[in-house]
Parts: structure tokens; sequence; C-alpha cells
């Protein structure tokens, strides 16, 4: 990576224009076995275990990017974005599911479609009794994000809550291990227009720094816990950038367009 980094700096030599180089990565990759392997039934069989028989399901537990797109999409919108790509088979399926359930490395996210708004704690325990419970006591589970009609967004783990909106810990700290930022992360996630009803996010060994995955990769993003936390960016050394800790995507971005800025006021200034 150094090679082709050194690479590009010494093209820029050749170059009419001056180019200023800018390395972001993406995230980091946490190791670990996959739910299946450590719990012997894959992340879809398990949530189909918990619904009452005759309950149709689509699950696709990949983190291809057209797939993991559509965790951001509503369900009606959803269903356009697959006849976009011509997989009239596959629309029906979706289309006639009561819940998706999609996946990326150790995130899990779970639609329930009888309504098209995003349910409540309280609605999804009205519908399913038994699933939340069953999904947080799960021993490969770290922590599940609802929104509570009453609580407001909540982070339930097997001996703690953790209510958001008012940062309130009811018992253990379920986010404990899961990073400084895990609470702001997790309320922007919840501010998304389509944020899943239940969004799942599997343990994390700190000891080992492990995931559990829900597909099928052993070293994965997606979710949070390990150093799939860690991304990085090298700059110029004559960039203003603020010595304080970057967190997140538009912060990174406001970085950039800052520095963009002074560097065409300087070529305007000569």
């Amino acid at each position: 990576m150094d090679k082709q980094i050194k690479r590009l700096l010494n093209g820029n030599k050749y170059s009419p224009k001056e180019y200023q180089f800018v390395i972001q990565s993406d995230h980091g990759q946490t190791n670990g076995a996959t739910f299946k392997q450590r719990y012997g039934q894959s992340f879809e069989d398990f949530i189909k275990s918990l619904l009452p028989q005759g309950t149709d399901i689509y699950a696709n537990m990949s983190s291809n990017e057209d797939h993991f797109a559509e965790a951001y999409v509503p369900f009606s919108d959803k269903i356009k974005g697959f006849k976009n790509r011509n997989k009239k088979n596959e629309e029906t399926v979706i289309s006639e599911s009561d819940i998706v359930v999609l996946a990326s490395g150790n995130l899990a996210m779970i639609y329930l479609t009888h309504v098209s708004h995003r349910l409540t704690y309280e609605e999804i325990n009205n519908m399913f009794p038994d699933m939340i419970h069953e999904i947080v006591n799960n021993e490969y589970i770290g922590f599940i994000l609802v929104r509570s009609s009453q609580k407001g967004d909540m982070a339930i783990g097997k001996n703690g809550i953790y209510y958001l909106d008012n940062d309130e810990i009811e018992g253990k700290n379920p986010l404990e291990g899961f990073g400084d930022n895990i609470v702001q992360h997790l309320k922007r996630s919840s501010s998304f227009k389509y944020t899943p009803d239940i969004l799942v996010n599997s343990f994390y060994d700190a000891e080992n720094d492990e995931v559990c995955a829900f597909e099928e990769l052993v070293g994965s993003h997606g979710g949070v816990g390990g150093s799939q936390s860690e991304p990085f960016i090298l700059y110029p050394s004559d960039w203003n950038v603020p010595d304080e800790e970057i967190v997140g995507a538009e912060n990174i971005y406001r970085v950039l367009k800052t520095n963009l800025e002074n560097i065409k006021e300087i070529d305007k200034s000569g």
C-alpha cells in the first residue's frame, strides 16, 4: 500500500497541475467466527424460529452493496428498487414477506412490514411477544436498538438498558466495550427516517478482539466492536485540521470542504 501511495505522489511531479493527496480508510475489520459457526444455526433461521408458523420472511445475509442500501429506504420504495434490477421473482417474495432481515458483518436489521411506520418496542412485543427477549438473550448478541413509545430510543442488553434520549442506564450498561462514541452513533442511526424496527449488534469479545458476523465472513465490518471502528485519514501537514477527534462521515466532509475552500482562496490570491 505504501508503494502505491508513493507512485501517486511521484506521478504528481509530472502533472501540469499540483495535486494534494488525502487518503482515507473506510473502516477496519474485526475478526471472529460467524453466528452460524458459533450457534450452529444462521441468524435468519434463528429469527424464523421465533416467529409463528407460516410467517413469511425474506432475508439477505450479505453485505452486497445493493442489498445493504435497501435498509435505508421505505419498504414500498424498496420494492421499486428491486424492480429497477429486474428481479421479478425476488420482488414478489419481498412484497409478500411479513419480515425482512438484512445483514452487514455483525450488524443485522429487522423490518416488520405489517405497517409502514417504524414499529415501537411496545408494538413489537404485542405482535411477537417473545422476539425481543429471545434475541437479546442469545449468547452471541451484544445489544439491540429499538424505539419505545414511552422511553424513546433504547439500547437493550442482557442485563441492562441504555435510555439514549435521557442518557440513563438501568442495570448493566449494554454498550460497555463498544467504543466511546457508540451512543452518538446509535442516536444518529436512530434518527434516520427508515431505521429498522430492530437493529441488532453481535457481542464483542474484547479479550480476543472478536465479533460474531451474521453473514459468513470471519473478517467483517458493518456493526461496532473492535478494529472495524478505527478508520484513519492521511492529509497534508499544512492543512487546518482540529486537534479533537473527528467523529462521523459528516465531520470528515467538513474538514475536506474547509481545506478545499482554503486552497481555492490561496490560488486566487496568487
